[in-house]
């Protein structure tokens, strides 16, 4: 009762603070949004390959984010060799989310803080700002003050995530936008063709992030905790590549594949198991079912 009043008291806090909307970034997400639902209208005009390309590069960026920043990083819940690791961190570049270091920072700190004013995307403070509008106005003083405390050694002495993130500009420039846009028009795409699809795939990543942080935060089941918000989302679980089973990740953040079910609508864990088998990925981190089972019983919902 104690927690959940401390809660409610940094909730009410946050809810009197008077938000500062930074301009620039409204300004620029709903430019992205109106060009990508312009997009939407005008997809027959493309080519196929070109549509085909968007989808592939859709689903390197979401890897990027899912195995990379968010289960390998993030979380450590496995190890990935070199080659791997270089991947993922190019993917990641594509995804356009903040470097690996920042992005993870934001993410642990979530874990730690989550649903106060220290968490960067609160969902007590409603849909609009857990989805979209934690990006529009200036951070909590919260954020920033805890989450200088958060550790971060382990993502330092990475020698790939420092790299990514000394030369991120350069990567994402790259990787996001000139080489998704230079590939179609190898085919005989226009340039303007090319260069709607590279906005509306980053669009559609962006928004299919954002929805672990809103929906499966808001709506679905809570078998392992039903005290908390996050849930799971098969919605969510499908688009964001296996991110839906968000109740069982809040509950056991450190299994690799963030869900009871395997590979089930998870395309992540499917990538990950595939890399194994190479011997890419290894010290997979799983709950056991007898642990699994015992939380169902006593906090599920």
């Amino acid at each position: 009762m104690n927690k959940m009043a401390e809660v409610s008291s940094d909730v009410k806090k946050g809810s009197d603070r008077k938000m500062k909307i930074v301009w620039r970034n409204v300004i620029l997400m709903f430019a992205l949004h109106g060009v990508s639902l312009f997009t939407l209208t005008i997809l027959h005009q493309m080519l196929t390959l070109t549509i085909a390309w968007g989808l592939l590069c859709f689903v390197i960026s979401a890897l990027g984010i899912t195995a990379g920043a968010h289960r390998l990083w993030a979380h450590k819940s496995y190890k990935a060799k070199l080659p791997l690791r270089i991947l993922l961190a190019l993917f990641n570049s594509m995804a356009f989310q903040n470097s690996i270091l920042e992005w993870a920072r934001d993410h642990r700190s979530h874990h730690k803080y989550s649903e106060t004013d220290a968490d960067p995307h609160n969902s007590n403070r409603g849909f609009f700002f857990s989805h979209i509008g934690w990006l529009l106005v200036r951070k909590h003083p919260d954020v920033a003050r805890k989450g200088k405390g958060i550790d971060l050694s382990d993502l330092h002495d990475d020698s790939v995530v420092m790299f990514q993130n000394r030369y991120y500009l350069l990567s994402v420039l790259l990787l996001c936008f000139v080489v998704p846009i230079a590939v179609p028009m190898y085919w005989g795409e226009t340039f303007l063709m090319s260069y709607l699809m590279c906005l509306l795939r980053y669009c559609l990543v962006l928004n299919c992030t954002w929805m672990v942080n809103s929906v499966a935060h808001m709506w679905g089941y809570r078998p392992y905790d039903k005290n908390i918000n996050p849930a799971e989302n098969m919605v969510v679980a499908f688009l964001a590549t296996g991110e839906g089973y968000h109740n069982y990740h809040h509950v056991f953040p450190y299994d690799y594949s963030t869900s009871e079910y395997g590979i089930k609508l998870n395309l992540t864990t499917t990538f990950i198991d595939t890399m194994a088998l190479f011997g890419l990925a290894t010290h997979r981190r799983k709950v056991s079912p007898e642990i699994i089972q015992a939380r169902k019983k006593r906090t599920g919902q």
